[in-house]
């Protein structure tokens, strides 16, 4: 089985929040045909659910616990879990620094590892994280670091925000960005770093269309 599963290609793209790597995972996945891998989103319920159920952001073993017993599913871009569409929920800025927290807890890391592994499926995956390249998928085909100027991604993120009916400001989001970042760097288990053999990409002055076709290229040979 492990054999069989190391045959099947993987694309793993890696970098910090609002990098634009999961809306890139996504139409890299569609362009090839590949199932495609956010994750960033299963930290992001953990989050969700630990907030909702008053669990401490750092108690590994309950948060592992939590991990172990979910089963969400990801139907046509939307999050479900247990019947419940949670997809905007998880997007929810203090979900978002709720999973920056819980990632950082090594119990839960190794909790969701194979659950990670199990969306290695025919035809290929493609896999958005932190961690893709160095730890969940360290064979993967090819390796991306996608990169952004801090203020790049705040704009990126406000947009996103608004767009959907949050409100929200620049400076408070670059502060939290600029905290994460420090955060996803610096923890013990699986720091946010590029992989030794990654092809590391700056978009802050790419269109996604520019982003999704450098990918493309890398992963073709062209």
């Amino acid at each position: 089985m492990a054999a069989a599963a190391a045959s099947i290609p993987v694309v793993a793209i890696d970098g910090p929040t609002a990098s634009g790597k999961g809306t890139v995972a996504q139409r890299v996945a569609r362009a090839l045909g590949f199932y495609c891998l956010d994750s960033g989103a299963l930290y992001r319920i953990v989050g969700l659910l630990a907030l909702e159920r008053g669990l401490d952001l750092d108690n590994g073993p309950a948060l592992a616990a939590l991990a172990a017993g979910m089963q969400p599913s990801f139907e046509d871009g939307r999050v479900l879990l247990e019947g419940r569409d949670i997809t905007d929920a998880i997007r929810r800025e203090e979900v978002g620094r709720a999973a920056s927290r819980v990632a950082a807890v090594g119990p839960l890391r190794v909790a969701l590892l194979a659950l990670q592994r199990q969306q290695r499926r025919p035809p290929g995956l493609v896999a958005d994280g932190r961690d893709m390249g160095t730890v969940v998928f360290p064979d993967a085909r090819l390796k991306v670091y996608l990169q952004a100027d801090l203020h790049v991604r705040a704009e990126r993120r406000l947009k996103q925000l608004i767009e959907k009916g949050y409100s929200a400001n620049l400076t408070d989001l670059l502060r939290t960005l600029r905290d994460r970042d420090q955060r996803d760097e610096t923890r013990d288990c699986a720091p946010l770093v590029a992989a030794e053999d990654a092809k590391v990409l700056d978009s802050s002055a790419l269109t996604v269309d520019e982003v999704v076709a450098r990918v493309l290229k890398w992963y073709r040979g062209d």
